[in-house]
């Protein structure tokens, strides 16, 4: 049931998104459209069946090279001279410099997205949420869509036949020439996955989202979901138990329409746990693997802690509401108490 209802929705934001991002390609060449699909649209993450993150790809940068970061900026949003330097990347986070790619468009040197030779991703949001803004008048789309203002991410709010959804829009680098340095990835010892799948899934790169002010995002979507995608394949339970939590999380223990608690943190924690369970005798019965993975939530959720699968010295809770959090701990103490009689 829940399946159906979220397919259904992904299929009326992917018919908007279509239409506002082959409008704001048209006006701005810079932002590529995305294209419908019939099948799975890898631009479109469900975060929760009424929290989207669509990234929006992004054109005119090609032959990236990671580089040694300057030690500091001094530069504001507005241009003027810091008398202190900017805080440096932590986890996840990068500066971006237009240098740094082989091949460039012009526009990306421009004053409106460019400060001293860096891409800001404030400023390339600045540009795009007037684009997604504009694009939304242009379509016709205002009695469905509109701006959500109190974030310095792009989002809209959009009616869909099960209700409001809200969608963040972001910017997308996509690197699918090389993996991150940051992401020393897989550890040494480890037996999942194995090291041709490895080989696969770090094929495709990565990508940099535009979320925030002065850095941007390293995202690893396209290799989690190749990862995703493969779980069973020795006739394991992994999947189901996904399923089975994310079920309890959005029923029980996280409801509410901006959880705390994503479907990317539980896929995650997934992760974590096939790392260190990597036989196929350990995913044979459900309801062990699912107790499993339900006390590895727990106990990220209790210290506030959840390692970025590839980059582990990012803290995917690390600006969540701790009270929320603890809420939440609650909820899975409660469970963990009596699994057997709360499982679905």
């Amino acid at each position: 049931m829940r399946r159906q209802q979220v397919s259904q929705t992904v299929e009326e934001v992917q018919k908007v998104i279509y239409q506002l991002t082959t409008e704001i390609s048209n006006q701005d060449i810079r932002f590529q459209a995305i294209p419908y699909s019939f099948a799975y649209n890898g631009n479109i993450k469900v975060l929760a069946p009424s929290q989207f993150l669509v990234t929006v790809p992004v054109r005119g940068l090609a032959g990236y090279r990671e580089t040694r970061e300057k030690c500091w900026r001094y530069y504001s949003l507005q241009g003027t001279r810091l008398p202190c330097p900017l805080r440096s990347p932590e986890g996840l986070e990068q500066w971006l410099e237009v240098e740094q790619f082989m091949k460039s468009l012009w526009q990306w040197h421009e004053a409106d997205v460019n400060i001293e030779g860096d891409i800001v991703p404030a400023k390339v949001l600045q540009v795009f949420r007037k684009l997604v803004e504009n694009a939304v008048e242009t379509c016709h789309l205002s009695g469905k869509v509109s701006m959500v203002t109190n974030s310095t991410a792009v989002r809209i709010a959009m009616e869909t036949s099960k209700g409001q959804v809200e969608i963040e829009l972001a910017p997308e680098v996509e690197i699918p020439t090389a993996w991150s340095r940051k992401a020393r990835w897989p550890r040494c010892l480890t037996r999942w996955p194995p090291p041709e799948r490895v080989k696969c899934i770090k094929s495709f790169g990565f990508s940099l989202l535009a979320r925030s002010e002065y850095h941007w995002q390293r995202s690893f979507l396209q290799a989690e979901q190749v990862l995703l995608g493969q779980l069973d394949e020795d006739g394991g339970c992994r999947r189901q138990c996904l399923q089975a939590l994310r079920q309890m999380k959005e029923d029980v223990w996280c409801p509410g329409k901006r959880p705390i608690i994503t479907s990317h943190h539980l896929q995650t924690v997934l992760f974590w746990t096939c790392e260190k369970y990597p036989q196929a005798k350990d995913w044979q019965v459900f309801s062990t693997s699912i107790l499993r993975l339900a006390k590895k939530l727990h106990k990220c959720v209790s210290q506030h802690f959840l390692k970025h699968f590839f980059v582990p010295n990012s803290n995917l809770l690390q600006y969540a509401s701790l009270a929320e959090l603890d809420t939440v701990a609650r909820r899975l103490a409660v469970f963990l108490k009596d699994p057997q009689s709360n499982l679905p």
